[in-house]
């Protein structure tokens, strides 16, 4: 499964940082994506101008205020669900994604891959 990060950082303190790396000792293949470029596991933090196809699930680490930018990126990727971890509720955004087909969950993608549920 092909995971979209979406506020990727390079930083070991942020969760963002903490999900990649989950999300590769689970096997599962990262985009990260960010409005900063760097470079964290070897994988490039990409901008949204980087389209991927094959996405299952984009999770976001952005707060609402700064999800707005992300939605044509979100909606182009046509993945088959977001996760909205915990700071990212944004009920709005949500709406939208389910009337494109997207399923929405609210849950934290660190305890999802701890628990076997993702």
């Amino acid at each position: 499964m092909k995971t979209v990060v979406i506020g990727a950082s390079n930083n070991p303190d942020r969760y963002s940082y903490k999900a990649a790396k989950q999300l590769l000792q689970h096997k599962h293949e990262v985009v990260l994506v960010s409005n900063k470029k760097a470079e964290v596991f070897g994988i490039a933090i990409e901008t949204i101008d980087h389209l991927h196809e094959g996405i299952d699930t984009i999770t976001l680490y952005v707060g609402p205020q700064n999800q707005a930018v992300y939605k044509d990126y979100i909606i182009n990727c046509n993945p088959r669900r977001v996760i909205f971890n915990p700071g990212t509720e944004n009920p709005e955004m949500g709406h939208f994604l389910e009337k494109n087909g997207i399923i929405v969950e609210e849950a934290c993608t660190l305890v999802l891959l701890s628990t076997g549920q993702y």
